[in-house]
């Protein structure tokens, strides 16, 4: 399950475990076919962790991770 803390200034946490899903979902991704931000932003509240498409690019850039584009992979 999922757990945030209320308190706090935005809670740390919180981001931290937010962050953690987001890499997992573009780890496991089809990368022929990467997730737009838009794409990682509905998974993300699917799973129950609802984040704004702009913080999933703020985590994202966070993580070093280019967005959809620059994680394609040619195949062949």
């Amino acid at each position: 399950g999922w757990f945030f803390s209320r308190g706090g200034a935005g809670g740390d946490m919180g981001g931290a475990a937010a962050k953690a899903a987001l890499k997992r979902l573009i780890d496991g991704e089809d990368k022929a076919h990467p997730l737009s931000d838009q794409k990682l932003c509905q998974r993300m509240g699917e799973r129950g962790c609802p984040i704004a498409r702009r913080t999933v690019a703020k985590y994202r850039e966070e993580l070093g991770l280019p967005g959809a584009a620059g994680r394609r992979e040619r195949e062949g």
